[in-house]
């Protein structure tokens, strides 16, 4: 069995972040850090060196896209899922043009979560 993958939650909600705490598949994933902030993230990244990122789009200081690029100019392997209100499909594309791999809008549930985090690592 190989090790979970380390997992970074990006979100300015604590209330977003305990539930994606709470609903991923903790054979897969194990949570390694989280952050409120695009700027917070990028610190936490350099420490922690996740293999995958949850990324909200809208925070203050940074915002997920920017954010995005400075995760992917510092390791270009890490996966991205963008899980976000916006269902702006152009801020959407743009994030994934950045270097996100998935999107999940908000609300979502549990198995909605687990599903997509899944896709994301067999890509």
């Amino acid at each position: 069995m190989t090790a979970p993958l380390k997992m970074l939650i990006v979100d300015d909600s604590n209330v977003i972040r305990r539930k994606i705490e709470r609903g991923h598949d903790d054979t897969i994933f194990t949570v390694v850090g989280s952050a409120a902030s695009g700027a917070e993230a990028v610190e936490q990244f350099n420490q922690l060196q996740p293999d995958v990122v949850t990324m909200d789009l809208t925070m203050p200081q940074m915002d997920g896209i920017e954010c995005i690029s400075h995760l992917i100019n510092l390791n270009p392997e890490v996966k991205i899922l963008v899980i976000s209100a916006l269902s702006d499909k152009s801020t959407g594309i743009e994030a994934l043009e950045r270097g996100a791999q998935g999107f999940l809008t908000k609300p979502f549930d549990d198995q909605k979560l687990s599903e997509a985090l899944k896709e994301l690592v067999e890509v």
